[in-house]
């Protein structure tokens, strides 16, 4: 199965919190787009991660995702190193997406800068023909993504491409919410985290409305990018 977009994260929920909108609107127009959680956030404060598997199924299933896989890295552990990168270059190859949406280039967490580099760093060599992987016995192909896009987390990193989500708001918002146990919930007994407070939840709809105030829209997300954005015309910028 060839993707257009193939979605990488850190941990489940995190492509939900940051380009949900976009993915449900390409997905609205017809691209094809799927989601690598590279870890099972199993040492997230709250819940669990037989919970978070079964929030991350709901989530993909309220944006219409074609696949949904989880590499099964160690939760605040992987390294970017050649076994883990082998292991994304193995889904490059099987899904040869044209575009690579991935982690924050910086971020609180530790993992989501790691998850940045490492995916940036895989979707480079995915391009080498000299490395060799094989799917289901069969040697895969070389394929490089045509751009990587960095979406934004919990730092206000200053985009470099805004993408207009006016319309698919109440589906991002439905695949947040879909991880219920790790949002605000004013009648849950667990421990109160920097993401579970009704402040961060409010924060999700705040930060899409300011993008989209910078661009003149209602709502948008931000990316940042690798290399620079190309065009054939000006008036492609419109």
């Amino acid at each position: 199965m060839k993707l257009d977009i193939l979605a990488f994260g850190a941990h489940p929920d995190d492509i939900e919190l940051s380009c949900a909108g976009t993915l449900a609107k390409e997905i609205d127009s017809g691209k094809s787009a799927g989601i690598i959680d590279l870890t099972q956030g199993e040492l997230g404060t709250r819940g669990n991660k037989e919970i978070r598997r079964k929030e991350a199924k709901a989530a993909a299933d309220i944006l219409k995702i074609s696949i949904r896989e989880n590499l099964k890295f160690r939760d605040g552990f992987f390294t970017n190193d050649e076994a883990h990168q082998l292991e994304i270059i193995k889904k490059l190859r099987q899904y040869q997406p044209d575009i690579v949406l991935c982690n924050a280039i910086e971020d609180r967490h530790i993992d989501h800068r790691k998850g940045s580099s490492l995916v940036s760093d895989a979707c480079f060599l995915s391009g080498l023909r000299k490395i060799e992987t094989q799917f289901n016995g069969e040697e895969q192909k070389a394929w490089r993504p045509k751009v990587v896009y960095h979406y934004i987390q919990w730092k206000d990193i200053t985009p470099d491409v805004v993408i207009d989500i006016s319309g698919f708001m109440k589906t991002k918002l439905a695949a947040v919410k879909a991880y219920r146990s790790q949002f605000y919930d004013p009648d849950s007994n667990e421990p109160v985290t920097p993401i579970a407070s009704a402040n961060f939840l409010d924060s999700i709809t705040y930060r899409a409305q300011n993008l989209g105030r910078l661009i003149g829209v209602d709502h948008a997300e931000g990316f940042t990018a690798e290399r620079h954005i190309a065009a054939s015309s000006l008036f492609d910028l419109i």
